[in-house]
């Protein structure tokens, strides 16, 4: 099982560093994408900052995860395991921090600036509808205004033609009085209905706007280009808004109906005879208290429309690709996903590696060194001991009796005197048990 998993990672080590380079190379690419949005300077200012910055995001993402690789896999001992796995975390961290973030904005930044424009329409199509309405809203005073006056001028007809209200026909004081009532009243409702074509042609206005808005969110070409015209155009439009906000007919009618009540003047009966007179004076004082009356109720009615909530001005402001990323990242989590697991996926590799290394050293046991040791490794070995068992014979002194000698010793006769003792204690020292001793020499006769 051992040789199997060994003889899978051997043949998978090319594929594993071109993956990590191809990997460190794509997020290199889209780094520079979206770092090249945030530089402000000439084009080549702006290229060469961007090419610089993002090539050191490709070999800092490339060294990082081959050192990883390298060594992370072979740690057995527990402390130094979680150390090396806190130093991925804080380097996935600071990869995130420097180049996936920038890689989401290369990835998503144009759709993340149309978002932006969309919200922008939708806040100005709201504030454009409030201000219409606000504008609007004093045209409801319209038909009371007509009805009052309709009234007023009744009245002044049914004088004249037979004295509903003073008992004499004519046209009088009363007749007077009435009349004018009615044409002050006509005026203002004139100035009203003056007032709605002026809103309706500001809000078609302000509609053509939105609709050249929109047309530039849906339309292709740069979105930087679109995003210049987008802003003039709501800056067009914010005037339009400011013009309904101030085009409301609802301030004059106060001031028409408060004039209504304090301007009024009582005329001087002008009836031949006493009776007449006195009757003009009553039937004025009851036109008087009914004008009073009238006028409140408009002045009411217009203080209502006042104190509705105004339109405020919107202000639209331009985002880069990185900002409108970071803005509006709720919507675009697939691209974040895709973004960070660019420069994330070794992570995946080395707990892979992790697996496959834990599982042969289960397999082989503690001794791992003696599997890889290889036939030259095995003769360079006996040629080493030979060599030093040599010498410590050699320096050996045998004293027989009175003197010393040295003796010499040939190698041949060391290598057929104790073959299995050389060939044994060597697979001692190696830590090895797969490694069968050599057979015994025979002597020659």
């Amino acid at each position: 099982m051992s040789h199997v998993l060994r003889g899978g990672l051997t043949r998978l080590e090319m594929t594993t560093k071109i993956t990590l380079a191809v990997l460190a190379l794509a997020s290199g690419v889209y780094t520079y994408l979206g770092v090249r949005g945030l530089l402000n300077g000439t084009e080549t200012l702006v290229f060469l900052g961007a090419l610089v910055y993002s090539v050191a995001v490709s070999v800092g993402i490339y060294a990082f995860w081959s050192y990883l690789l390298r060594f992370l896999p072979h740690i057995r001992h527990a402390a130094n395991r979680r150390l090396l796995y806190v130093a991925m975390v804080v380097g996935s961290c600071m990869i995130i921090a420097m180049s996936s973030w920038l890689n989401a904005a290369a990835l998503a930044g144009g759709a993340a600036l149309e978002q932006h424009l969309a919200n922008a329409i939708e806040d100005y199509q709201q504030t454009l509808d409030k201000a219409h309405s606000n504008a609007l809203a004093a045209q409801g005073l319209l038909p009371d205004i007509h009805l009052a006056s309709q009234r007023f001028a009744r009245l002044a007809r049914g004088e004249r033609q037979s004295g509903v209200l003073t008992g004499t026909s004519g046209s009088g004081t009363v007749v007077q009085l009435l009349t004018q009532m009615s044409s002050q009243l006509n005026g203002l409702a004139r100035q009203v209905e003056d007032s709605r074509e002026q809103v309706r042609s500001l809000f078609n206005q302000g509609g053509r706007h939105l609709a050249q808005m929109r047309k530039l969110v849906s339309s292709p070409g740069p979105i930087e280009a679109r995003s210049n015209a987008f802003a003039e155009e709501a800056v067009a439009l914010t005037g339009v808004i400011a013009a309904l906000q101030q085009s409301s007919i609802a301030p004059a009618v106060k001031r028409t109906a408060d004039n209504l009540a304090r301007s009024f003047i009582a005329p001087v009966a002008d009836g031949r005879s006493g009776d007449l007179a006195e009757r003009q004076t009553e039937v004025v004082g009851k036109v008087e208290k009914s004008v009073q009356a009238q006028s409140r109720a408009l002045s009411q009615a217009a203080e209502e429309i006042l104190v509705r909530q105004p339109a405020q001005p919107l202000k639209f402001t331009p985002l880069s690709t990185p900002e409108a990323v970071l803005r509006y990242a709720t919507d675009f989590l697939p691209s974040w996903a895709g973004a960070i697991s660019i420069d994330l996926l070794p992570a995946v590799l080395i707990l892979i590696l992790c697996g496959v290394q834990a599982a042969i050293r289960r397999d082989e046991g503690g001794e791992l060194e003696a599997h890889t040791v290889t036939a030259d490794d095995m003769m360079r070995a006996m040629r080493l001991y030979r060599t030093i068992h040599e010498e410590e014979l050699a320096a050996l002194v045998i004293r027989p009796g009175e003197g010393a000698r040295r003796v010499d010793v040939d190698e041949s006769k060391v290598a057929r005197a104790e073959p299995n003792l050389h060939v044994d204690q060597h697979a001692k020292d190696l830590g090895s048990s797969n490694i069968a001793p050599l057979p015994s020499a025979g002597k020659k006769k």
